[in-house]
């Protein structure tokens, strides 16, 4: 078992671990029995992100999706509202919808085994019986719905209901982010992909940047700290020595001349209007939300992206960048500039993730150890111990 600690190790005036840690036990990365503990304390009891709400622009329309095993039904009512069930016929359980997306009809959800019809809220509203009697009560057969909730633009569901508070998956405060436009923005380009990788050893590698100066030649040339394979100014112990140096090299930011993550560092124009100085400097902010999602905010686009259990050893990701309407609509704007720079960036993270996945077999690798640079890796897996129960 990984060793536990009464105090933060991080505490004191530079971020980086004080002391050896223990990682998580490397079964926990491809044990089945664990995957589906996994399955019934992480993923089925906290807020996942599934699309954002413009993919259901039309009342009746609809997606189906596999939310860690379980099938999921999202729609758009007549009234505009987003609902969510489980995509299974109260009747024999079939599968109501079988695409993944599409536009419900009129009539509303018909099953396609038995012909049994929903409306639109869930509630049953005909079994076809051509005059036989049935005792079933139709007004208590209603679909299992499903909690949902839509934070800026972006759709999560909960298995386990509405009772936890969204707001709690984010690690930071949401109002730092009110100054981006996230409602009105629109996708321009996505990127779907299967890493053959736990879950957490994604997240993982997302939460340092030891592995920045071997992996990532253009991104460390964005952003001139993660060559020193750092991510702020203070996770370095000796950073008083150089607080008073402005260069991003140190106080973090982006190189000189840059103002996006993109091929060549420069912003696709239409930037978002009402950023402030300081964070248009800084260039990059991010948001996470676990298990499932984080974003990536610059001046001039957003990147989304989904994480998904699919087994012990298996995760999908969803990659969705996001543009003001009138970037998508100028034709002298190449959005791929900033989208093939960060889809190299998850090409590399997901090439490294899948080493460490193979690795973690070895026999006597019971465990690893974290360096004082990889505080926010420590940080999520306390998250992971903690939602599990752990001792």
């Amino acid at each position: 078992m990984s060793e536990r600690h009464p105090t933060d190790p991080t505490a004191g005036d530079f971020n980086g671990l004080r002391q050896l840690v223990d990682t998580l036990p490397s079964h926990w990365y491809f044990d089945p029995a664990h995957y589906e503990r996994e399955r019934a304390t992480i993923w089925w009891k906290h807020w996942v992100y599934l699309c954002r709400a413009d993919a259901l622009a039309e009342t009746r329309s609809f997606r189906t999706f596999d939310l860690v095993g379980q099938p999921i039904l999202l729609l758009r009512d007549e009234a505009g509202e987003i609902r969510a069930f489980y995509n299974a016929c109260r009747h024999r359980g079939a599968a109501l919808c079988r695409e993944p997306e599409g536009r419900l009809p009129a009539s509303g959800i018909s099953c396609p085994y038995h012909a049994w019809n929903y409306r639109l809220d869930g509630q049953l509203a005909r079994i076809p019986n051509a005059g036989r009697p049935h005792h079933v009560p139709i007004a208590d057969t209603a679909l299992h719905p499903i909690a949902v909730k839509v934070w800026r633009g972006f759709v999560y569901a909960n298995l386990a209901g509405a009772e936890a508070t969204l707001g709690d998956n984010f690690n930071a405060n949401l109002e730092q982010f009110d100054r981006w436009p996230l409602e009105r923005l629109v996708v321009g380009y996505r990127l779907t992909k299967r890493i053959r990788c736990n879950w957490k050893v994604f997240w993982e590698n997302y939460n340092e940047c030891l592995h920045c100066p071997g992996v990532h030649p253009g991104l460390i040339d964005v952003v001139p700290i993660y060559r020193r394979g750092i991510m702020e100014e203070r996770d370095d112990p000796n950073w008083r020595a150089s607080a008073d140096r402005d260069d991003p090299l140190y106080q973090g930011g982006l190189k000189r001349g840059a103002t996006t993550w993109s091929v060549d560092g420069q912003s696709l124009g239409h930037e978002f209007a009402d950023l402030t100085a300081s964070e248009r400097a800084l260039g990059y902010h991010y948001m996470t939300s676990l298990p499932s999602h984080y974003l990536v905010l610059h001046v001039d686009h957003v990147r989304s992206s989904r994480i998904l259990a699919i087994g012990p050893e298996e995760t999908e990701l969803e990659i969705e960048w996001l543009f003001p309407p009138e970037t998508l609509a100028d034709p002298a704007v190449d959005i791929m500039k900033a989208c093939a720079f960060s889809a190299r960036v998850m090409q590399e993270d997901g090439e490294v993730c899948e080493l460490a996945q193979r690795g973690l077999h070895a026999a006597p690798h019971t465990h690893g150890m974290l360096m004082p640079e990889e505080y926010d890796v420590w940080r999520f897996q306390e998250w992971v111990r903690t939602s599990l129960g752990s001792e």
